[in-house]
């Protein structure tokens, strides 16, 4: 009998401990080799432990237990393999066939694909997760169609029209009564976050300006060319790939903003490693795009999606998540309509961008309906000061209200022309 250990991967330097957040195989189970068998946390990200042989396993530790980096957490008994998976012999009139079964039949067949859970099996998408919050609606009352069984905004729309009750149709509000109280033991990754949130209030003059910004121009760019634009690289063109840019160069001609202290010494990088945040499962994690600040457009959309596919299939580094030099974040996709956003240490800075309203402004003499954003800059004033903050914030809200200024260094393409 061959035995194979399984010991916990190292998520990262300076990691020595980690938890077991889920185990997805139990003891017992036959697994195939590189199959999902538990979901360990991290200080700094989640990681999953994938079986290194086929074979039958048996489980050392519990979920929840904190283990050492190294321990050994599965042993794997590779003389018992895994049934072979059935072939499927079925001629393509019998598939035929099948194609044209009652509706009834097609859902039973969905079901059983869907039998193989995994770690993603049952968990919901960004906007799914918010509209059942919305509609008091559980996991276990639907199947999820999206990627490993996610459940998508499709499903829940599904569910609801398929006769799932809402709170309201339940009671007139959504407290069903009762004095109970839930405790869940803080993961790792939320006891890090905790601390360093903590440590930038404590640690930083952190500040905050407000500026406001007209999107008429970004609305009708994406208006004109969003179809074009998908139809040539494959993907949308969203709010944040103009903010990046935007940003980019604001920090350019606002180094300080883009510097962080190291000790006694200002370190002033001379690139852009922007941290993009996006919703994730397990919360808000801060992937960070490398040299947006010579990325086009198109590239940005592209390494954003990825990141935020990355970020909801639980697959982010460590290596991912560190080294930037400034944040975005935007809460406007939650409805958020002004914040003071904190900063991501050891940057110096972080733009917050909010919900786009439609409001009264005075244009020219005359009161005109346009779409306007709050956007906030915190910063940490031991390094930038209020004219650097403000500059950097107002060069942001130019190039953002005329777009043809990030092709140009901040300048219109007439001031260009001219040598001003």
């Amino acid at each position: 009998m061959a035995i194979v250990e399984l010991k916990v991967p190292s998520p990262g330097e300076s990691i020595s401990e980690v938890v077991i957040a889920r185990w997805v195989k139990n003891t017992g189970d036959v697994v195939e080799k590189d199959e999902i068998l538990a979901e360990i946390d991290s200080d700094k990200a989640t990681l999953t432990l994938n079986a290194e042989e086929a074979g039958k396993i048996e489980v050392l530790a519990a979920e929840g237990d904190t283990v050492k980096v190294g321990q050994v957490v599965v042993k794997i008994d590779t003389s018992v393999k895994p049934e072979p998976k059935a072939k499927a012999d079925a001629p393509k009139a019998e598939a035929k066939e099948e194609a044209k079964k009652e509706e009834p039949k097609k859902e039973i067949a969905i079901a059983s694909a869907n039998d193989k859970s995994t770690y993603a099996t049952g968990t919901p998408s960004v906007a799914a997760a918010k509209m059942m919050a919305e509609n008091n609606i559980q996991s276990g009352q639907m199947n999820g169609t999206g990627k490993d069984g996610r459940i998508t905004k499709q499903d829940v729309l599904a569910a609801l029209s398929n006769g799932i009750p809402t709170a309201q149709k339940v009671l007139s509000n959504s407290w069903q009564g009762g004095r109970e109280k839930d405790r869940a033991k803080m993961t790792s990754l939320r006891k890090t976050v905790a601390k360093r949130l903590v440590a930038v209030k404590n640690e930083t003059a952190m500040l905050t300006t407000f500026n406001e910004v007209d999107m008429s121009e970004i609305y009708a760019i994406r208006a004109k060319y969003k179809d074009k634009f998908k139809e040539v690289y494959g993907t949308n063109v969203g709010f944040m790939s103009f903010f990046t840019k935007a940003v980019t160069e604001a920090l350019f001609h606002y180094p300080a903003v883009n510097g962080m202290i190291d000790g006694e010494e200002l370190v002033y990088n001379k690139y852009c490693d922007i941290g993009i945040a996006v919703s994730a499962p397990k919360g808000l994690m801060v992937p960070v795009l490398r040299s947006a600040e010579l990325m086009s457009i198109a590239e940005i959309e592209k390494g954003i999606k990825d990141l935020a596919i990355k970020a909801r299939d639980g697959k982010l580094t460590i290596d991912d998540m560190t080294g930037g030099t400034f944040t975005i974040t935007n809460g406007g996709v939650f409805g958020s309509m002004m914040s003071t956003p904190i900063i991501n240490p050891p940057q110096s800075a972080i733009l917050g961008m909010h919900n786009v309203v439609d409001r009264p402004m005075a244009v020219n003499g005359q009161v005109v309906i346009r779409p306007m954003m709050y956007v906030a800059l915190s910063y940490d004033h031991r390094i930038i000061d209020g004219r650097e903050s403000v500059g950097f914030l107002v060069k942001v809200k130019e190039m953002l209200e005329n777009p043809s200024r990030i092709l140009f260094g901040g300048k219109l393409p007439e001031e260009v022309l001219l040598g001003l």
